[in-house]
């Protein structure tokens, strides 16, 4: 099969390969991909800065997130069959998805929603599992209540934005001009133009903050929200508590807790709690997800559509910070 492939961590470009077709186990389902998206996560893997969470061995096909349809089933796969158009995204020790198939474990995917073509339905999976897992699970966000969202316009952020809109929350997001009509479409209560304002200053009492950004931006994330607040982020430093729950060894433990020391100096200083979010697969939370798309609630929103063998170039796009929503591959 077809694949993009890295040899070697570092800011290398993807190359394209013949890779033998993926094995499946007896959970396993093999899936030929039509569609797959870019993530940050990506470039992450590929620079080598994830190493200490998640070792890979070389050649390394990149990609976190699909659709396609399933072209043969494992022994003991129940939820599944031959023929069914899925969605998902694979476990982190098994991903690969800028190709034209993936053995994917049948607890990772769901039925894609119907009222998706494979590129929008591409665009979900990391993006939705991401905003999720941080809106729901971690800050459990109520009806009522006041949400900061970095980079509305982003990958992350359109799905985010719509997800806090449908549980009831009054949403404040960040962008560019270029951003706010598509920030606005989507719900956005408050925009702050990240260019000629500064959130800090024109946001406070918030209940909670989704940060996508990480370094300085996070930092200051703490003086808006009222004591007991929450902050969520996918790009900042991992602390003793993720160290803990991710059951990471002591040097890990120490490492995190050294990296994350003025983190958590800002946690006691605002009376708040900070969160590194590891986004966890789960085909039970996609299914959720499907139901909302189905219904109406939210929307794909893709920027641009490259081809397999132009995925360096998506990946190129995708590292300016442009893009408005996903940039996807198409495979088939």
């Amino acid at each position: 099969m077809k694949a993009m492939i890295i040899e070697t961590y570092g800011k290398v470009p993807l190359r394209l390969a013949d890779m033998p077709l993926p094995e499946i186990g007896e959970h396993d389902v093999l899936a030929e991909i039509h569609a797959a998206s870019i993530n940050p996560i990506d470039f992450k893997i590929r620079d080598g800065k994830v190493k200490l969470l998640l070792q890979y061995k070389m050649p390394l096909i990149l990609g976190n997130d699909f659709s396609g349809v399933i072209t043969k089933v494992g022994t003991k796969v129940t939820r599944f069959q031959v023929g069914d158009e899925i969605y998902g995204r694979p476990r982190k020790s098994r991903i690969g998805t800028f190709a034209e198939y993936i053995a994917v474990h049948e607890e990772d995917i769901a039925h894609k929603p119907k009222n998706t073509s494979f590129e929008e339905a591409a665009s979900i999976p990391l993006v939705g599992l991401t905003s999720y897992q941080a809106l729901h699970d971690v800050m459990h966000l109520q009806k009522g209540q006041k949400v900061l969202i970095q980079a509305g316009a982003g990958g992350v952020g359109t799905f985010a934005i719509q997800l806090a809109k449908y549980m009831g929350a009054v949403v404040a997001t960040t962008t560019s001009e270029a951003g706010t009509a598509l920030v606005t479409s989507l719900g956005a209560d408050t925009i702050i133009n990240y260019k000629t304002e500064r959130f800090e200053e024109v946001l406070q009492d918030y209940d909670a903050v989704f940060d996508t950004i990480g370094g300085k931006t996070l930092e200051q994330a703490f003086q808006v929200v009222k004591p007991g607040g929450k902050i969520v982020s996918v790009s900042g430093v991992p602390n003793a508590r993720f160290a803990d729950e991710y059951g990471a060894g002591f040097f890990k433990k120490q490492l995190f807790t050294l990296v994350s020391r003025k983190l958590t100096a800002l946690e006691k200083q605002h009376h708040a709690e900070y969160t590194f979010l590891f986004m966890k697969p789960s085909g039970e939370q996609l299914r959720i997800i499907a139901n909302l798309i189905e219904a109406g609630h939210i929307k794909p929103v893709i920027d641009k559509v490259f081809s397999l063998e132009d995925a360096q170039q998506a990946m190129t796009y995708s590292e300016t910070g442009r893009a408005k929503g996903k940039i996807i591959i198409k495979i088939k």
